[in-house]
């Protein structure tokens, strides 16, 4: 009997959870991890790559804390307050780099380098070096995560200065330098925030019309003591100062303290969800849902921010006031529709309309009474509509009427960890050249000691496909600036870079997406790039069972038992750089243990001396649809085989298992334990050599077979151990255009 061939092409409805798994379409998915659906295929994740001079140390929030003299001496106490006894920092002196891999005072670091001299006091945070190269700056890296990335719009077209934030410091991106240096000129803020502290930041009008200030604030206040509050803060001319104390809105000198969010509207500067004291700090308030706003003109003036009948500085009122929404609700996110400003409530949906009345030229009107946002910086702007996540859903509001859009994965929201406040964790961003919106998130099923996002949730906005990525990211943003690949930097062969030149994302100034992580890294997001850059810091490697294994210091490492990293730049230790490991055992959210698996088995030896770094190393995971074209006629399904089209590789492959009926056994991993053959289930993504006419072929048509009798048919896609060990076929960009099923139809009814 001939066998009946169903095509499933294109691929379009991505991962789908709200039918069981044989009702929903045949392009969907009941998971997509670290794959998702891109204008009609299957494609791997994104990948990321360090931003500037393309190494590790380009790539992290640094401070530049003075320069070696003659001899290579510097001593110096770093800024900052929270240094006691934290390990996990790190200095570097021209390429010699320095880890605070013991608490002490002082304690020695160690050391990738020469010097003779390298101590740091973690109580007071006190510096020594001595011997390092001469005459060189020496940069510190305070390893705090990323809590805040943004676009200050104050330069050419398209070519806008990034700025950054962890939990102390303000950063940006020198361009010159190639590198994310502190920010250090004006009245330069030290911030005091938690690591849920973050950073809202919006460009607006300055003193003068045509003057851009960039405009920030943490949300960090104390409704007792006013000194443990962050202010505003507000960056112009390339100094930065306090804005709190000219926010001044009574005669008695009461002025706002912090806001959630600051934003420009109509000529005017609005702060939403407000925290106002007394210039004297003994009486605090917060008003959740307040807009306060300035007159129309310089929020700079000494009576922008004056209510009716309040005067300060000789100066009465000009126009500012404030107006109260009627709901106990607090603010959480705002976001345009064209000029109309949406403002999400805790479990409602609001807009500030411009009443045109300069006297009372602002009024709340509610749009939605049940559905609001959760999650400050989960917001994302579109043309018709902005969307937020909130406690029901992912909302989508367009200025009239608010709707749920993840109705294909309705039980996700559910799944986000509530503890170490994790909804406020949750950061969207829009990929303008992939055409998809990124959410990092946490979830349930993370460590309660492990606080930071540990997935990414991803939303194909073209055609309302979803899937899914495990990442640690705790921040996303833009950037502009880069001028295409600066290939004068270059450490490494273009033909190995994975990277497509006149691509979109290596293109100069097209605004790419970047993230941070919980260590102050911040790398670029790129579709075209098939593997993660090594973004997080090894602290402290210590080798045990003669040689066979090992235990980690990374500090917030977010590993679970069974992902794999990839290790490069450990200097002191042989045989580990370029390998890949699975992760054994967590016994803390700062240490985490592997296995020698290099083979032939070298043992590893010698004594950690710093510098390395880890990827970590995604395994795709890809569940079908439970297929039974015969389900109509009441008819089980025969599978023989699929012939997957795919992008041709150099040495890709992943396995296709299967499961028959609704079990759970892998039918494939069942039969090699048992001995039975039936196949490998290898798919390989490369040409055979045996086919010579698939050489320079861009799609190749390759099968893979089975052996599957049951009501349903399902197929599970990834890499397995060995697979994923070998960097060769990991670290490919697998693409899946089409499949097509062979079957039949076997039993006279569906058993």
């Amino acid at each position: 009997m001939a066998y009946d061939r169903f095509m499933i092409a294109p691929i379009n409805t991505g991962w789908e959870t709200d039918l069981k798994p044989w009702l929903i379409p045949d392009d969907a998915f009941q998971l997509l991890l670290n794959m998702y659906v891109f204008r009609g295929r299957l494609r791997k994740r994104f990948g990321s790559r360090y931003m500037g001079i393309l190494d590790q140390l380009s790539s992290r929030f640094s401070i530049n804390i003075g320069t070696t003299d003659g001899a290579g001496h510097l001593s110096v106490t770093v800024p900052g307050a929270t240094v006691a006894g934290r390990i996990g920092q790190m200095f570097a002196v021209g390429t010699e780099i320095f880890t605070v891999s013991v608490a002490g005072t002082p304690g020695v670091m160690l050391t990738t380098g020469a010097s003779t001299v390298h101590t740091f006091n973690t109580t007071t945070g006190a510096l020594v070096i001595t011997g390092a190269a001469a005459t060189t700056i020496v940069y510190y890296y305070p390893a705090l995560p990323v809590q805040g990335l943004t676009v200050y719009e104050n330069g050419p077209i398209n070519n806008q200065p990034s700025y950054g934030f962890d939990t102390q410091f303000a950063y940006t991106f020198d361009v010159s330098l190639g590198r994310w240096v502190r920010t250090q000129t004006g009245g330069v803020p030290l911030f005091t925030g938690t690591n849920s502290n973050f950073f809202w930041a919006t460009t607006s009008r300055g003193a003068i019309g045509n003057e851009k200030v960039l405009f920030v604030t943490n949300y960090k206040f104390d409704l007792v003591t006013a000194g443990n509050a962050d202010h505003m803060y507000y960056l112009v001319a390339g100094a930065w100062a306090d804005f709190s104390p000219l926010t001044i809105f009574h005669t008695d000198g009461s002025f706002v303290q912090t806001a959630r969010i600051i934003i420009g509207f109509n000529q005017r500067l609005l702060l939403l969800n407000t925290v106002e004291q007394s210039a004297d700090g003994t009486t605090i308030q917060q008003f959740v849902n307040r807009c306060r706003y300035s007159f129309a003109g310089s929020p700079f003036a000494v009576n922008a921010w004056l209510e009716p009948n309040n005067t300060n500085g000789g100066e009465s009122w000009g126009g500012g006031g404030f107006v109260d929404a009627t709901t106990a609700e607090a603010i959480i996110g705002v976001e345009f529709i064209k000029n109309h400003l949406i403002v999400f409530f805790e479990s409602s949906t609001w807009e500030i309309v411009d009443t045109g009345n300069p006297n009372d030229p602002f009024l709340w009107q509610r749009l939605n009474v049940e559905l609001g946002s959760e999650s400050t910086f989960s917001t994302v702007a579109f043309d018709k509509v902005a969307l937020a996540t909130g406690g029901t859903g992912i909302h989508a509001c367009n200025g009239s009427n608010v709707e749920r859009i993840d109705n294909k994965i309705p039980d996700k929201i559910f799944g986000i960890n509530d503890s170490s406040t994790g909804v406020a964790r949750i950061w969207g961003i829009r990929d303008y050249f992939t055409e998809m919106v990124y959410w990092c998130m946490p979830v349930n099923s993370q460590p309660s000691n492990q606080p930071y996002p540990s997935s990414v949730l991803i939303y194909n906005y073209k055609n309302n496909s979803w899937a899914l990525n495990d990442d640690c990211i705790t921040a996303f943003g833009y950037f502009q600036q880069q001028l295409a690949l600066q290939l004068q930097f270059w450490d490494i062969e273009l033909q190995e870079s994975h990277w497509e030149l006149g691509g979109g994302d290596v293109a100069g100034n097209v605004r790419q997406v970047i993230a941070g992580n919980q260590q102050g890294f911040v790398y670029l997001v790129q579709s075209d790039v098939s593997v993660n850059c090594s973004a997080r810091q090894i602290t402290n490697i210590v080798i045990t069972a003669g040689g066979n294994g090992a235990t980690f210091t990374v500090i917030d490492h977010m590993l679970g038992v069974g992902n794999y990293i990839s290790l490069i730049g450990i200097v002191g230790i042989t045989n580990m750089n370029g390998n890949i490991y699975s992760v054994v055992t967590t016994p803390t959210a700062n240490t985490f243990t592997i296995q020698n698996t290099n083979l032939p088995l070298t043992l590893w030896t010698g004594v950690y001396q710093g510098g390395g770094t880890l990827a970590f190393t995604s395994n795709i995971q890809v569940v079908s649809k439970q297929w039974n074209p015969y389900v109509t006629q009441d008819r089980n399904i025969f599978l023989s085989k699929i012939d997957f089209s795919v992008k041709s590789t150099e040495s890709g492959q992943v396995t296709v298992d299967y499961l028959v009926g609704s079990g759970e056994q892998l039918q494939i991993n069942q039969a090699r334990q048992s001995g039975t053959l039936i196949g490998t289930g290898v798919l390989e993504t490369f040409p055979y050599p045996s086919v010579p006419s698939e050489t320079g072929q861009d799609r190749l048509w390759h099968p893979v077979y089975f052996q599957g009798d049951a009501q349903c048919i399902q197929i599970v896609i990834n890499m397995t151990d060995v697979q994923i060990r070998n960097p060769d076929i990991s670290e490919e960009d697998i693409q899946i255009e089409a499949m097509t099923l062979y079957t039949m139809p076997t039993s006279s009814r569906l058993t």
